[in-house]
């Protein structure tokens, strides 16, 4: 595969995300570390558990599907999906600070556009192969990597470090991982293997797009909603 197919990959994640944040209320300051809300924070923790739920699916779904056609690919996966199962139980604990359940948690429903992209992601393995999969797991690592943080450390200062100790403690497990890596390795072969460059950078794009719906919905939902 071209060497650069990372770096040119990366620019037009960063490209295209920067451009969605910015057109989504509040969502650029959200990620800049210079705005939050308790409401729209605490519902944005909810998502993440039910959406880690609903990717463990997918991973293991677009596992069966490649299972007997690549080895190598199959056992990336495998390992990925195996490191990542029960995170949402980090998250679960900065959730339960906050005076959530575990019951209240699991009564609540995906926003609309989790639902979208969860059902897309399922419509393109079948259509695709593996190579959605791949690019969706490389830039959920790659956005952590980049705004999680940040985030991470304005709630830390807005509502004190004792609730956001799990999320916190998910990042370190991904940097200890080196999952942003683990992950690339697999958005190579499955380039190599099962798609193109261009079939990857649309379904990047089309993943982002998708992402913004759901700012867009956390804002109303939380923010709007509320005056």
């Amino acid at each position: 595969m071209n060497i650069d197919y990372r770096q040119r990959l990366e620019a037009f994640a960063l490209e295209e995300t920067e451009r969605m944040l910015n057109s989504v209320p509040k969502a650029a300051e959200f990620h800049r570390g210079e705005w939050i809300d308790q409401s729209y924070y605490l519902r944005h923790l909810v998502e993440t558990i039910l959406r880690i739920r609903m990717n463990n699916e997918v991973d293991a779904y677009a596992l069966y599907k490649i299972a007997d056609k690549d080895n190598k690919l199959s056992a990336t996966l495998a390992q990925y999906l195996a490191e990542e199962y029960g995170h949402e139980g980090m998250f679960m604990r900065d959730v339960q600070k906050f005076g959530l359940t575990l019951q209240d948690v699991n009564g609540l429903k995906p926003t609309f556009a989790t639902d979208k992209l969860i059902g897309y992601m399922y419509l393109s393995i079948d259509r695709d192969g593996p190579l959605p999969t791949m690019i969706w797991n490389w830039f959920v690592e790659w956005y952590s990597d980049r705004y999680n943080k940040i985030i991470t450390e304005n709630a830390a200062q807005q509502f004190g470090k004792d609730y956001v100790k799990g999320s916190f403690g998910h990042i370190q497990f991904d940097e200890s991982h080196d999952h942003d890596d683990l992950m690339w390795g697999a958005v190579s072969r499955a380039i190599d293997g099962w798609g193109s460059y261009e079939l990857a950078q649309q379904y990047l794009k089309n993943f982002i797009s998708l992402i913004g719906d759901y700012f867009q919905e956390l804002y109303e939902t939380t923010v709007t909603e509320r005056y």
